[in-house]
């Protein structure tokens, strides 16, 4: 088990823990419309390329990727998006479950930086994993650690967040605990940015979704199926 420190956390800068959330969290009721669901039904349709990704992002997804999140954002400057699982099995991908899911509050971006409060696009491996809770068996490294608890300052509705989290491999260094403060291309890039639990409206940065979509993720995203996200709002994906 990794030890976790105290960190910066999704573009918010602090000594204690501070995530997607922000660190005010003034807009807790604002921008829902996505929410937490449970699974949705697997669709069985099998694609040569993960439908609804165009050309510039799909020549980045790495080759001996076999497993893609892809987030489909709503809109440029919406909170709300969907999450969707795809596999690959032979030569087409297959998408396996779909959730509802939120990102940055104020939408999306092509050149993220810190506190824009939106996120960012691209295609990001998916490295490390870690949480307040015990490891529910991800094969992902994960560390467990209590130093990701939100503070209870914050509004109630976001002090859960951090039990399971994934971390986006933007701007940080891959083999470390997802709290690593590291932040490779300076802090004004942001950094810290992870798929984790919802409070029911739009992050900082971050993309959010279900504790049971979280926990479906980390039992399923394996270093070896070598798994990327791949996110933006639904125009930028296409393009």
């Amino acid at each position: 088990m990794r030890t976790a420190a105290l960190v910066a956390v999704c573009g918010a800068v602090t000594m204690s823990l501070a995530g997607c959330g922000g660190s005010g969290h003034k807009d807790a009721g604002a921008a829902g419309g996505g929410g937490s669901t449970d699974d949705a039904a697997p669709r069985s349709t099998a694609w040569k390329q993960v439908p609804g990704i165009g050309g510039r992002l799909w020549r980045r997804v790495p080759a001996d990727t076999r497993q893609i999140v892809a987030v489909y954002g709503t809109g440029p400057d919406s909170p709300v998006s969907t999450v969707e699982l795809f596999v690959k099995q032979g030569s087409t991908w297959k998408r396996t479950q779909s959730w509802a899911a939120h990102n940055g509050r104020k939408g999306w971006t092509t050149t993220h930086h810190e506190d824009d409060q939106r996120s960012p696009v691209g295609v990001f491996t998916l490295s490390d994993a870690g949480g307040v809770l015990a490891d529910p068996g991800a094969k992902l490294p994960y560390t467990h650690s209590e130093a990701f608890q939100a503070p209870h300052y914050w509004n109630k509705a976001y002090w859960h967040d951090f039990d399971y989290v994934i971390a986006i491999d933007y701007n940080r260094v891959k083999g470390t605990s997802p709290d690593d403060p590291t932040r490779p291309q300076g802090q004004t890039k942001g950094g810290n940015i992870w798929l984790h639990m919802d409070h029911g409206s739009g992050t900082s940065a971050c993309v959010s979704v279900s504790k049971s979509a979280m926990r479906t993720l980390l039992r399923t995203l394996d270093p070896r199926q070598h798994p990327v996200v791949v996110m933006g709002d639904r125009r930028d994906l296409a393009a």
